[in-house]
């Protein structure tokens, strides 16, 4: 396996890179009958696409997608969707002095490691610019889910040292970082700005909430959901950490602190993030991520070149100084995608 395909039952291909002609995905086991358009899709493109604000990278792309096939006369025809989004503003000349330096911290080396070749011009398929092709699919999963009563909500939790204090899920989309604290937002959005004048970059933590997932999704081995949700996750280039539920705080917790009591009303406490031996327990399903910094930033850097030589890099063009404003959508695309198939893969084992 090549490592571009996902899912089992739902099962999406991403293909493209950052400057070549379209990015776009492929996507198999879509229900028939499902009443979608390219409108649908588009709300959640926009919300990822880039140039939005202040805290985001310039580079303009509308991020327009185009269904090829799988969708006849407004529904879904069961047949594999093909979706297509074309690349419109690329400066692959901003990338010619780096072409033979290795960036530290991004892929430039592992991947000329790997494949003996390697497309420098906007990091190719190691860019975020790969993600837009599981948005696309994310909101087709979405569609699928919200049949189901399944609804997906992420954002900011912290950006640098800065922490949201409070939830207040109706501001998420009203701020430029998404975060769920009005006022932790506006320092997030300042720090992030005095970072981006100054070259440099910072990282964050999102949060994702799950809700409306009965009961008994998931499998119990080496499938289990929350282990599903962390290898989605941990798929997204920029992810270095998750954690469900009480997470790493569980180290400090006694088992009687840990153990979410139940009644007939259902669990009391939820510790264990709405997933227990794999499968879901019908709580709310909670995860977070830890999101690095921004790996190409124009601060002078110690690296090497494709001779072996030691060298200094300035990487120029236009990258997201924080990377979770964009990555929320992104987050709760792989998880549509994640729930979706277990709800699909659950049915085929009943029969």
């Amino acid at each position: 396996m090549a490592g571009n395909t996902f899912g089992e039952a739902f099962r999406v291909t991403t293909f493209g890179e950052s400057h070549g002609e379209a990015v776009g995905v492929i996507i198999d086991g879509v229900t028939p009958g499902v009443e979608i358009d390219e409108d649908y899709i588009q709300v959640q493109m926009n919300r990822r696409k880039p140039g939005q604000s202040s805290v985001t990278t310039p580079r303009k792309e509308y991020d327009t997608i185009h269904i090829q096939s799988g969708v006849f006369e407004g529904r879904t025809t069961g047949t594999p969707l093909f979706i297509t989004l074309y690349n419109k503003d690329m400066k692959s000349t901003d990338y010619d002095e780096i072409k033979d330096k290795f960036r530290p911290g991004h892929a430039d080396f592992t991947y000329l490691q790997k494949y003996g070749i390697r497309d420098h011009r906007g990091s190719g398929r190691a860019s975020g610019r790969e993600t837009a092709s599981r948005v696309a699919a994310g909101a087709v999963a979405r569609k699928l889910l919200e049949g189901r009563g399944v609804s997906i909500v992420a954002y900011t939790k912290q950006i640098g040292e800065i922490k949201c204090e409070e939830y207040v899920e109706e501001s998420i989309e009203q701020n430029s970082v998404r975060a769920c604290d009005p006022e932790a937002a506006k320092r997030m959005i300042a720090k992030i700005e005095d970072l981006a004048a100054k070259g440099d970059s910072c990282g964050g933590i999102v949060e994702c909430r799950i809700r409306g997932v009965k009961p008994g999704i998931g499998e119990p081995a080496f499938d289990k959901l929350d282990a599903e949700l962390a290898k989605a996750m941990l798929s997204i280039g920029a992810v270095k950490g998750f954690e469900i539920g009480a997470g790493f705080g569980a180290v400090e917790m006694l088992g009687s602190e840990h153990n979410d009591p139940m009644s007939t009303e259902g669990h009391l406490t939820n510790n264990a993030g709405g997933i227990v031996g794999g499968i879901s327990t019908g709580e709310e399903i909670v995860f977070r991520i830890a999101v690095k910094p921004t790996s190409s930033i124009s601060i002078p850097q110690q690296t090497v070149n494709i001779h072996g030589e030691n060298v200094t890099i300035v990487t120029e063009g236009r990258h997201d100084p924080c990377i979770c404003p964009r990555v929320v959508p992104v987050v709760e695309a792989m998880a549509c995608l994640v729930i979706e198939d277990h709800y699909k893969r659950q049915a085929a084992m009943l029969g």
